[in-house]
């Protein structure tokens, strides 16, 4: 059996249990006197080791091991560690989760190991005169007993004493239902048992243990001279063992893995490789493509034959069906990422010798992956600039009658079809009158200029290289945070928005569709052009014309239940004015995002329907008002207007 089938599911599940180890160093450092977090802890360094150790990851598992001792001691002594022992396991955290990553690329030699020296020498305060632990003496070869004073099977039977010297029994295992990579345990097991004699026959056979529907249960013949306690100790040695049995039985707990399997206890749940959604994704975006076509000519064959519009249908609500099924499967709930973020706050905090406390709300929403994993980047330069720039140190905290704990906030919630993703601070704020003396001396804005409104902050602070800080650090003031935050937002189709209020604090939300790849727009006619808006922003039309007229700082706009929004003539702006005339009767598209507003003036709607969405390099000299491109049911490209960047 080939253990390097389960690199990638190590991978993972390695992952989610550093993951949790840096959660509860943080808890535990909160709160030194608490004693869960030591156990959770130790149960998850363990589990590690034990899945270093069934790969064959020595030195992953060898640190793994190292800490887990000093997680020993730490939690039988009962006192609250010191700040150094918890800095130290932060390390030592980080040590292991490099080496994983490393143990997996097929280098685990690179692995730097240098803490070990530290992890053994606070092992050896915490617990200067160590006792055999009783993981320690479960990795120890048991003591032969005589076959007599074997101890009883936990059914309170006699071990098999019967058994004669060197004759063959039976052994069954049973592996922890909650174990990970349970096929490469037991695969273990039936090494260790090699060692001790012969094996005769497993069943099932050793294929069967990759199959998801093993359930860690199987039995093996061993022969061999050695008694019943040496078997069970060498089986129990490898992990997440839950029992051993010896000799034949009919009781529930020594059924054989086929019957174990064909009686049921399916996961329903597996993993999937991530490239195999893609790969899916892709497929059924063909698949809307040529659905579009289909559509078309049914549409050309209506009242000749009932058959192909019948057929059309149908296979437009299949392909619909599978189509949401498929981007159900790709939605990932968002504390995926946002767990890593309380270590990075926390260890940005401490560089600067700030006291931050950071909340996470809304962990449950879920966004498609791919723009999960893109979202990364802009949210680490959002969070490290609060911290830099939003939260005051201690000092200045106190001077100002406040906590001198700043807060800062991460919160992910649903509006409509679009997820909106908040980064508040309890901060200083923004001093717009800085920024704005900066901005006239640098020419960013005109001399002219008075002040600058949220949208007019925030355009200021996303270009490149600007930034507010007066002298550059590790953390921040090479002006590029915001404008790789907003360059990254507007390439998901989303966008960003401001607020700040001096003394108070400064919020940043962004606004993202749930998904990418598919999504339901509204087709435009403008001059002998189609575009495509995404229906996400989409408030409300209504027709020009019927509305009042007005200007708004030099631009067109129309009033709209008193509230006066902003005006874009495509047209105009496009620059298809010497195409075909415009007609009598023209539409206006309503576009909100967030408090923003703004009234798109086109030749008329065609229809509403699914694009599949296509990246989309627009030439040099190309107005940014475009997000991507579609094909259309003709086979004709369309382009995709970006909301973000008309409103």
């Amino acid at each position: 059996m080939d253990l390097s089938q389960y690199a990638e599911l190590f991978l993972a599940e390695s992952r989610e249990h550093l993951s949790a180890c840096n959660q509860l160093l943080l808890d535990w450092e909160r709160n030194p006197a608490s004693p869960e977090p030591v156990g959770g802890l130790f149960r998850a360094v363990h589990t590690i080791k034990g899945m270093a150790a069934t790969m064959g990851y020595g030195r992953v598992a060898d640190l793994s091991h190292r800490m887990e001792n000093l997680l020993d001691h730490l939690r039988r002594s009962g006192r609250a560690p010191a700040d150094e022992i918890i800095q130290l396991l932060f390390r030592a955290t980080d040590a292991l989760e490099k080496a994983v990553g490393l143990a997996v690329a097929g280098r685990e030699r690179e692995a730097d190991l240098a803490v070990l020296a530290e992890i053994d020498r606070a092992a050896l305060q915490a617990k200067p005169a160590p006792q055999p632990s009783g993981l320690a003496r479960h990795f120890v070869e048991a003591p032969e007993v005589p076959e007599a004073l074997e101890p009883p099977d936990s059914h309170g039977r006699p071990a098999a004493s019967a058994s004669p010297p060197g004759s063959a029994r039976l052994v069954h295992v049973v592996i922890r239902p909650e174990a990970p990579l349970k096929g490469g345990r037991a695969m273990l097991v039936v090494r260790k048992l090699q060692t001790l004699g012969t094996v005769h026959r497993v069943q099932p056979a050793a294929a069967a243990f990759e199959s998801d529907d093993f359930d860690g249960r199987f039995l093996c013949e061993l022969e061999t001279a050695r008694p019943a306690a040496d078997i069970e100790a060498a089986v129990r040695s490898v992990g997440d063992v839950e029992g051993v049995t010896f000799g034949g039985g009919t009781d529930e707990s020594q059924v054989t893995p086929a019957e174990s399997v064909a009686g049921g206890g399916r996961t329903r749940h597996i993993r999937v490789d991530l490239r195999r959604l893609d790969t899916l994704m892709d497929l059924i975006g063909e698949l809307v493509t040529e659905r579009g076509r289909l559509n078309d000519v049914a549409a050309r064959w209506v009242g000749q034959d009932p058959e192909i519009d019948e057929v059309a249908i149908q296979i437009s609500r299949l392909s619909a069906d599978l189509q949401n099924e498929i981007i159900l499967a790709r939605m990932t709930p968002v504390w995926q990422v946002f767990d890593r973020f309380p270590r990075l706050v926390r260890d940005v905090a401490r560089q600067l010798d700030k006291q931050v406390s950071f909340r996470v709300e809304g962990k449950e929403i879920e966004l498609d992956r791919e723009i999960l994993d893109a979202l990364g980047d802009p949210l680490v330069h959002l969070l490290r600039n609060a911290v830099d720039h939003g939260i005051e140190p201690p000092a200045e905290r106190k001077r100002h009658k406040k906590d001198p704990e700043g807060e800062i906030v991460l919160a992910a919630v649903r509006e409509r079809s679009s997820v909106a993703i908040s980064i508040s601070d309890d901060g200083r704020g923004i001093d717009r009158t800085k920024i704005l003396e900066k901005a006239k001396r640098e020419g960013v804005v005109g001399p002219h200029v008075e002040s600058l409104s949220d949208d007019q902050l925030l355009r200021v602070l996303a270009r490149p290289g600007f930034s507010t800080a007066d002298s550059v650090t590790s953390v921040s003031g090479r002006g590029v945070g915001i404008d790789v935050a907003m360059t990254r937002i507007r390439a998901l189709g989303g966008s960003v928005e401001i607020r700040t209020e001096p003394g108070k604090g400064t919020a940043f939300v962004l606004r993202l569709p749930v998904t990418l790849a598919i999504v339901r727009a509204l087709i435009a006619a403008v001059g002998q052009e189609r575009y495509a808006l995404p229906l996400t922003y989409v408030a409300e039309t209504v027709e020009f014309g019927t509305v009042p007229l007005t200007t708004m700082e030099g631009r067109d706009a129309i009033v709209l239940r008193d509230r006066v929004v902003p005006l874009v003539d495509l047209r105009k702006l496009l620059g298809t004015n010497g195409g075909a005339p415009a007609p009598p009767r023209r539409p206006v598209i309503v576009l909100e995002m967030g408090e923003r507003r703004a009234a798109i003036v086109v030749d008329g709607m065609l229809s509403q329907q699914e694009i599949v969405v296509k990246g989309f390099d627009a030439p040099q000299g190309t107005l940014p008002v475009f997000s991507g491109a579609t094909i259309m049911g003709d086979g004709v490209p369309a382009l995709i207007l970006d909301s973000a960047g008309l409103v």
